[in-house]
């Protein structure tokens, strides 16, 4: 499994940070991978949403169905998405900063035996898409990278 972590403090709000997190759909003004974004179930963000979402690394797209799998309303949420042979879960959460908010966004990465023997290469390709991901959501939320 390759795993990811960046936190990010920004001058919103608890409310306002939470709301920009949880609408999957703006990942792609902040995640440079991401393509683009089609809510395919539900209406805006909530427990019960689904996202297509179009990806792009290494000159490859690969199309993942990610699931709201918990919601917590301004706290946080998990997705889940799913592109055979990989799982992607990620976990964001928004707690208050003072002044503003601490958003800390979570990504495992995971392959199925055998393919999980190639983690060690996998945490390093995930790696700078991450670094990417996490410079681009601290230009998103105003807000500083906390490396």
């Amino acid at each position: 499994m390759a795993h990811y972590q960046c936190r990010v403090h920004t001058p919103m709000s608890v409310e306002d940070a939470f709301a920009f997190m949880s609408d999957v759909r703006n990942f792609e003004q902040w995640d440079p991978g991401v393509i683009s974004v089609t809510q395919v179930v539900g209406d805006g963000p909530g427990p019960d949403a689904v996202y297509d979402v179009l990806t792009s690394s290494g000159g490859r797209e690969a199309l993942f169905r990610y699931g709201v799998t918990a919601y917590d309303s301004p706290v946080g949420y998990t997705i889940v998405g799913k592109k055979t042979p990989f799982t992607s879960t990620d976990v964001i959460s928004v707690e208050p900063a003072d002044p503003g908010a601490l958003v800390t966004y979570a990504a495992d990465l995971d392959m199925p035996f055998p393919l999980s023997l190639a983690d060690r290469w996998l945490q390093g390709v995930f790696d700078p898409i991450g670094d990417a991901a996490a410079a681009g959501l601290a230009a998103a939320l105003e807000g500083e990278w906390l490396r």
